[in-house]
């Protein structure tokens, strides 16, 4: 991808962010990218083709997020990943995500490509949750990583850039992992995590996991 294609498509994350996808015209992304209609169509011929590209981009940005989870590390255990979750990832950053991601939940319901963009990115979310609960040995890993992961995202409804409870981020967070703590305590909960094996030689099967959600 081009440097200039990527300012575009940054451009028309600041348009869905800031002012809804409801305003994501041709017209008004090659106004705010400084450029006449003709050129923005050099890159990107019809709104379908903008938005092809913008869910690749979107997709990319996450996919490298995920991968930035595991880099350095053997395997990253559920309180790691959850912590990695919780923070601020290389994807937020770029993407905007707190102010994104519920415009792309809403243009999901009309735009087909953004459906399968969510469920994408959400189905490896899924996923690298699970495994994880399966290292713990969870009785009901995949109810369990969706507790959770709906635990995480709705935080950015409500805990968001400029949303009403955006100064309880903080302790909110740290609910969550002292939640993980008091669940999983043979996960590695010395701030820094422990391996998946050394969890492993410690798990009881039986231990009742106490998640929304799990029965």
């Amino acid at each position: 991808m081009t440097d200039r294609k990527r300012q575009i498509l940054e451009q028309a994350i600041e348009i869905i962010s800031s002012e809804g996808y409801a305003n994501l015209s041709m017209r008004a992304l090659a106004r705010a990218s400084g450029m006449k209609l003709g050129a923005l169509q050099y890159h990107f011929r019809t709104r379908e083709d903008l938005l092809r590209d913008l869910a690749a981009f979107v997709g990319d940005e996450y996919g490298r997020s995920f991968d930035a989870l595991a880099e350095g590390r053997d395997s990253p255990d559920l309180r790691q990943t959850m912590q990695f979750l919780l923070e601020d990832s290389p994807a937020d950053a770029t993407l905007q995500a707190d102010r994104l991601l519920p415009q792309l939940w809403a243009m999901a319901q009309v735009e087909p490509v953004m459906e399968s963009l969510l469920d994408d990115i959400y189905r490896r979310y899924l996923d690298t949750l699970e495994e994880r609960l399966v290292a713990e040995g969870s009785r009901a890993p995949r109810a369990e990583a969706l507790a959770l992961m709906s635990m995480v995202e709705g935080a950015t409804l409500f805990l968001g850039h400029g949303r009403r409870w955006a100064r309880d981020a903080k302790s909110v967070r740290d609910a969550v992992l002292g939640f993980i703590d008091a669940n999983y305590p043979n996960d590695g909960n010395d701030g820094g995590g422990g391996s998946a094996s050394a969890s492993a030689t410690k798990r009881k099967p039986n231990r009742r996991r106490r998640v929304p959600g799990s029965k």
